[in-house]
């Protein structure tokens, strides 16, 4: 008798089953940001490309405001988000905020040193970048900036998202106290 040990192959044109698969990659989350025109958007798909030169790139789609915002501007920031900062998350997700400067008011953040985009207070790290790349990616085109500055900060621990639900590192047990 011989055991089949292949795994199934599903339908990936089912965009439900694919998005839940892809959600099980747990990532952190970010807050992109421009500032001519200001705006900002809750973000996943961001990642590290080349070290030289520095490349970072943001994944955002074709129907997005944020799309828009890009391709008018030379200048975007990148903010990775604290494990304290979910409702910032959920703010910049939110489609049916007050768009504009507007929809920095009442959150927390500072006009970059190299390019003035706005960089969220207590985040993790900052990355102010210039475009440098855009590139189709089906409903999304990927965009690369090449990093013109960066702020990082030990002792705080990552927003994360996985599962489509925003979730905290737990500590190690040799990290809790008492």
């Amino acid at each position: 008798m011989t055991v089949d040990h292949s795994i199934p192959v599903r339908d990936v044109s089912d965009a439900r089953s694919l998005r839940r698969a892809f959600s099980t990659f747990a990532t952190g989350v970010t807050v992109v940001t421009t500032g001519t025109p200001p705006h900002a958007m809750t973000a996943n798909s961001f990642t590290s490309v080349s070290l030289d030169p520095p490349l970072v790139l943001v994944c955002v789609d074709r129907g997005a405001v944020m799309h828009e915002c890009l391709t008018m501007t030379r200048h975007f920031g990148v903010s990775v988000l604290a494990s304290h900062q979910e409702a910032m998350a959920r703010h910049f997700a939110d489609r049916w905020r007050t768009l504009g400067a507007a929809q920095f008011d009442g959150v927390a953040w500072q006009p970059g040193g190299a390019t003035g985009v706005p960089l969220m207070d207590e985040a993790l790290a900052h990355f102010e970048c210039e475009l440098w790349r855009s590139y189709d990616g089906g409903d999304h085109t990927v965009f690369i900036g090449r990093v013109l500055s960066m702020d990082q900060w030990a002792g705080r621990e990552p927003l994360l998202v996985f599962r489509g639900a925003f979730q905290k590192v737990r500590p190690t047990w040799d990290e809790v106290p008492g």
